[in-house]
């Protein structure tokens, strides 16, 4: 059903991470991440929304999306928690906010939504989306629908689970998809949240939990068309404390990796999933080498329901918080 603006005045927080919904341009030639959040949301027209709203703004960092970490994530989920806003609108690059809404899904247990979002166009081009971006995640996070969810991927007026998420264009506006079975869980209209699919509330094991010393260093590996066995003997005694294969399929790697991929196993916990971007990594229906059923024999871990990079989020939280990794993962089956 559709949530009709309220006139109380609400208490938003944008905090910033940089990106292209930040970028001017530069000496260069090229745009490069500068506008703060309150420019950001200047042009977001929040004020016809609500007109005595309360907006605080936190600039977390002024990074272009590839330099994006987990740290900064772990940031944002510290000022959730100390922060007395009613929603939390986190903009950032594109590039990389798949990997951001999910790891806030894992992470964000301050009882506040964090709504992520972003921009295809800069500032300096016709038709720029931030700014619609930023209102439709705001009128998302500010909503009692999603008031039991720890994040959302809020894009092109539309909302996606973090969990499913993934950028599925370089350039265009719609760059976002939620794979050709689940889509997006809700739109925005005329200021107007619709949220016909939202999602049951979810677990994690990993929220209310202190941040980490340090974070566990894991790798991914995509596997292509006749890839070779040094690919994955590289890895092993790398100073890598896991590891992720991305396998063609359902899962699968040639035959001639597999002894490699069985020696990378002895060495650390390996996760593998499926290149494709959407569906479950199969578990029990190819027998041939190479095929899922003789790789989980080994011991590799099945990523279930996620797509390679997040389970490469998910393995290095359970390994740096000291988790099991398989039970971890049985949470994504």
């Amino acid at each position: 059903m559709p949530e009709t603006s309220s006139p109380a005045a609400p208490h938003l927080l944008l905090a910033a991470l940089g990106g292209t919904i930040a970028s001017t341009a530069n000496a260069t030639g090229g745009v490069a991440p500068a506008l703060s959040g309150a420019e950001i949301a200047a042009a977001a027209g929040l004020d016809q929304v609500w007109p005595n709203l309360q907006a605080d703004f936190t600039q977390v960092a002024q990074v272009s999306s590839a330099n994006v970490t987990l740290e900064m994530l772990f940031d944002v989920v510290e000022l959730a928690r100390t922060s007395a806003a009613d929603g939390i609108v986190l903009t950032q690059g594109t590039d990389t906010l798949e990997e951001s809404a999910f790891g806030l899904w894992l992470l964000n247990d301050s009882g506040i939504h964090i709504a992520v979002t972003g921009a295809m166009r800069n500032p300096t081009l016709p038709g720029a989306d931030g700014p619609a971006n930023v209102r439709a995640a705001a009128l998302t996070a500010l909503s009692a629908q999603v008031s039991h969810l720890p994040s959302s991927l809020v894009f092109n007026d539309e909302v996606h689970d973090p969990r499913f998420a993934t950028k599925a264009h370089a350039t265009s506006t719609a760059a976002f998809s939620s794979g050709p079975v689940l889509g997006a869980v809700g739109w925005l209209s005329e200021d107007d949240l619709h949220l016909p699919h939202a999602p049951q509330s979810p677990t994690s094991p990993f929220r209310g939990l202190p941040r980490p010393s340090q974070l566990s260093k894991v790798a991914l590996a995509e596997v292509g068309l006749g890839e070779p066995p040094e690919t994955l003997d590289l890895l092993a005694g790398s100073g890598f404390t896991g590891a992720v294969i991305a396998g063609a399929g359902g899962g699968h790697v040639p035959e001639e990796l597999v002894p490699a991929v069985t020696r990378l196993a002895e060495t650390m916990p390996v996760v593998l999933a499926s290149r494709t971007g959407s569906g479950a990594s199969l578990r029990r229906t190819y027998g041939y080498p190479g095929g899922e059923i003789g790789l989980l024999e080994t011991g590799l871990i099945p990523a279930g329901i996620l797509d390679a990079r997040k389970a490469r989020i998910v393995l290095t939280l359970a390994l740096s918080f000291g988790f099991d990794p398989a039970e971890v993962f049985a949470h994504f089956a």
